[in-house]
């Protein structure tokens, strides 16, 4: 999709989908406009069944820039409607443009080069896998405008560091490199190229069983912070849907044979 005037556009070439922020003028900073049209398409992309795969990048010098405040104070009404939350959902747009990505049933990988502030920072962090440059500068932002990440990225956090490294990075607002967000666990892989590592890594993970990416992903994300009994029995059911799933026939076939496996599309 590439649509006149859009902010955020895609297209989906061989199962893979490139999702690409396109306001590079303005270092992809966030509006009203651009949360709503992230929104629109993790939903467009999640009913493709064909789909494998999801690479989110920034065009131009920047992966995002965080929240256009100049753009979205001038509408003060918009920002009170998409501040509301979907009790269907259980967020508000803000945190959906983040949070619809973990919605999604295939891997999605965030390609990071250039600025990664705020907003910008909450979406990269809901995505299942980040791969930056070195060089790239991230900063929960929020603090130095005297607010907090709001957009999930409290959660996205809490996963992935421990609370006083969230604690420090959330009120200090300080800025730090791609490498430094590595060190810290906030980047899966650095690349010079993030955009080609993630299609590389993205290739990878369409050699296995779209069904069971879909559940590996749905077991992570809908047990991390549970109980161990709650886990266990999460396990049974992905388990049990899995060992009679005809891509996972094919998978195993193709294993025993040592050859490219033939899946079909996924079944849930």
């Amino acid at each position: 999709m590439s649509t006149a005037n859009a902010l955020v556009t895609h297209s989906v070439v061989d199962g893979i989908a490139h999702v690409r922020l396109s306001r590079p003028e303005k270092l992809n900073a966030l509006t009203l406009q651009t949360l709503e049209e992230l929104v629109a398409t993790a939903r467009e992309l999640r009913r493709d069944r064909t789909l494998r795969a999801v690479v989110v990048s920034g065009e131009g010098a920047s992966f995002c820039a965080g929240l256009d405040f100049g753009s979205v104070l001038k509408r003060p009404a918009g920002v009170v409607e998409a501040f509301l939350p979907r009790p269907w959902r259980g967020t508000n747009t803000f945190q959906e443009a983040c949070w619809a990505w973990r919605r999604l049933p295939v891997p999605v990988i965030a390609a990071v080069h250039g600025h990664c502030y705020g907003g910008g920072l909450q979406i990269a962090l809901a995505a299942d896998f980040r791969i930056a440059t070195p060089d790239s500068e991230w900063s929960v932002l929020e603090g130095r405008w005297g607010i907090i990440p709001d957009m999930t990225g409290v959660r996205s956090l809490a996963e992935l560091v421990g609370i006083d490294t969230a604690k420090r990075l959330t009120m200090t607002a300080q800025m730090f490199s791609g490498k430094e967000a590595k060190d810290l666990g906030l980047v899966t892989e650095l690349a010079a190229e993030p955009v080609a590592a993630a299609e590389e890594l993205a290739r990878e993970l369409m050699t296995r069983s779209p069904d069971q990416l879909s559940a590996a992903k749905r077991l992570f994300n809908q047990t991390w912070t549970s109980s161990p009994r709650r886990t266990f029995a999460r396990e049974r059911v992905e388990q049990l849907f899995l060992l009679f799933n005809a891509n996972t026939k094919a998978a195993r076939e193709a294993a025993l044979q040592k050859v490219a496996p033939q899946f079909g599309p996924r079944r849930r």
